[in-house]
């Protein structure tokens, strides 16, 4: 299964001229880097956003606001999963990806 390309149009539209951060295709999908390292991205119909810490993932799914990124049977610790379909406006996408970019940029590039 492809990747939701209109997830794509919307980070495409919010971070045009945002430093640093590149696409590459992985997972089946593609994800958004800063200095290398891997921030957040797209996977089928689901938004994934790389938090850092597992503990703060978990607070996310036991709340219910995400899902596990788990795309082989393990979860990827610090990671989440937001379906598409809980996500509607801009400022929905934003307030994640944001997330995701403010903790990958507290790390050295690769």
């Amino acid at each position: 299964m492809a990747y939701a390309k209109a997830i794509e149009e919307i980070i495409q539209k919010l971070y045009v001229g945002e430093k640093g951060l590149t696409a590459k295709r992985m997972f089946g999908g593609v994800c958004y880097l800063v200095g290398g390292n891997m921030a957040f991205g797209i996977y089928k119909d689901n938004l994934i956003i790389r938090l850092g810490s597992p503990e703060r993932a978990q607070q996310e799914i036991d709340s219910g606001r995400a899902l596990p990124f788990d795309i082989t049977g393990k979860a990827m610790k610090g990671w989440v999963m937001i379906p598409k379909v809980r996500l509607g406006a801009d400022r929905d996408y934003k307030k994640w990806l944001d997330r995701g970019l403010a903790f990958a940029k507290t790390l050295p590039p690769k």
